[in-house]
């Protein structure tokens, strides 16, 4: 249905049309697009920023650190956040046995390129779809219309 498996999900309410109007409304930040287009929580734009305020990554003790939650918390924030394609891992391997992950945020020009695309796939499926609610219920209510106006 959409590319990617993207379905904005705060268009999955049933009051979709309250819900986009009082989205649009919304005081929006640029870290906002992550719940947007991926669905994220809180803890998961936490742990994005933590991630992408330092330059050489961190392990998910020291992110648990940061956002000040735990271990397991932290990586499976860490984990939606890779799902979604935001984040990459470095194994980095320890001289006597061993290794740890390192984690970091892709660059801002992928991550912007990437949810463009998937907003135009998304317009051009929203697009097709109203052009079919046009196509079904423009020419029923026509058809209504002529019945009715025929039978007076």
């Amino acid at each position: 249905m959409f590319e990617n498996n993207f379905i904005p999900y705060h268009l999955l309410d049933p009051s979709m049309a309250d819900a986009i109007a009082e989205y649009l409304q919304r005081d929006l930040e640029c870290v906002d697009l992550l719940e947007c287009f991926h669905g994220l929580n809180g803890r998961d734009t936490a742990v994005f920023r933590a991630l992408n305020d330092v330059d050489g990554g961190l392990t998910v003790d020291a992110v648990a650190d940061r956002v000040g939650c735990e271990r397991s918390t932290a990586y499976r924030s860490i984990s939606r956040l890779a799902e979604a394609d935001l984040v990459t891992s470095e194994q980095v391997n320890y001289d006597h046995g061993g290794y740890y992950h390192v984690y970091r945020t892709r660059s801002s020009r992928e991550m912007a390129d990437d949810m463009q695309r998937l907003l135009n796939d998304w317009y051009a499926q929203v697009g097709r779809l109203v052009g079919e609610f046009d196509d079904r219920y423009g020419e029923s209510r026509e058809e209504t219309g002529s019945v009715l106006a025929d039978s007076s």
